[in-house]
């Protein structure tokens, strides 16, 4: 995986600093919503993200949702409240307990038995084949997993901190909440080295957990390492447009394409698009309150490149790799 992207974009990104305190705190403040909203929805959390907003900005209640969801909500904007603090110190200096502390926020008041302590108990991931280490060996496992982090020097930030998200979920420490815990221990690496948060799509939820299970299972890792980066780059974009922008917008403006627009304009059916998109040969950028996806112009040119190799005979999975090339 070449990371050399995210380095150039940390650089321009650099060249702002320091950035303007009220353009920081605002981009904090959508940071918080978003990253909790995505978070719990790849977890079933059904609030959308309006709701999610009025939930953690606002301290109201939504009808029709339930206190648990109200929970995951709020435990998770504090937590991130918690990596915010933590994030103006070092990786080398992560601690266990860190990571505990993270964990017991997210599980507070929902199952308190169990927040902020490893699991006594064999689980099993719903659905997967993968088998998560007997419980009696985390205690060890996560002390080895905190040094190994922490003493790693030749690491790329972003692909370490990638990395300590897939291995704690492979570890499963937590009878629940290890998800959650494990994005926000991957965020609090990525800005402790300068770079933004990565924003993981609900709409990747599935290309998402199905690449941490193929890496699980003996296969490569290199798809998470996409969707990783793909998630940090988006993060960067946001920050870069409100800079841009003299800060006018915490969440940039595009000029994007609906997916219907971006299928008249290359020839292809919104299917195919759909289809594409799926596969990750296609980028969609956000969506519309109605649902529909919305893309970067440029993605009409991917469309064509998409096409030729085809015609060149290549498969949807070779054709991915030549596009991320």
């Amino acid at each position: 995986m070449n990371w050399e992207k995210l380095t150039e974009k940390k650089t321009q990104l650099d060249g702002y600093r320091p950035l303007p305190p009220d353009l920081v705190k605002n981009l904090e403040q959508w940071f918080i919503v978003e990253l909790t909203y995505t978070s719990n929805a790849i977890e079933g959390n059904t609030l959308t993200r309006k709701e999610t907003a009025v939930v953690v900005e606002k301290g109201l209640t939504v009808s029709g949702k339930s206190l648990v969801e109200h929970l995951e909500a709020t435990n998770h904007a504090s937590a991130l409240q918690t990596v915010l603090k933590l994030a103006d110190g070092k990786t080398k200096d992560l601690t266990e307990d860190a990571v505990l502390d993270i964990h017991e926020t997210i599980l507070k008041g929902i199952d308190d038995g169990n927040a902020g302590h490893y699991r006594t108990i064999p689980v099993r991931i719903s659905g997967s084949m993968v088998i998560l280490p007997n419980p009696v060996k985390v205690p060890d496992m996560m002390t080895r997993f905190t040094k190994d982090i922490t003493g790693a020097r030749d690491w790329h930030p972003v692909a370490l901190a990638a990395e300590a998200h897939y291995q704690l979920v492979t570890i499963h420490p937590f009878v629940d909440g290890n998800g959650r815990t494990a994005r926000l221990l991957m965020n609090l690496i990525l800005m402790q080295n300068g770079y933004p948060p990565a924003l993981i799509r609900k709409r990747d939820r599935l290309r998402y957990i199905k690449s941490l299970e193929q890496a699980q299972l003996g296969g490569s890792k290199e798809d998470y390492y996409r969707i990783v980066a793909a998630a940090v780059d988006r993060s960067f974009d946001v920050y870069l447009k409100a800079l841009s922008s003299d800060g006018a917008s915490a969440k940039p403006r595009r000029e994007l394409l609906r997916i219907g627009q971006l299928a008249k304009r290359a020839g292809e059916t919104n299917a195919t698009l759909r289809f594409w998109t799926k596969e990750g040969l296609l980028e969609d950028l956000d969506t519309t309150d109605a649902g529909y996806q919305l893309y970067d112009p440029a993605m009409a040119e991917r469309v064509q490149a998409i096409r030729r190799l085809q015609g060149e005979r290549y498969t949807l999975k070779e054709i991915k790799g030549k596009l991320s090339e």
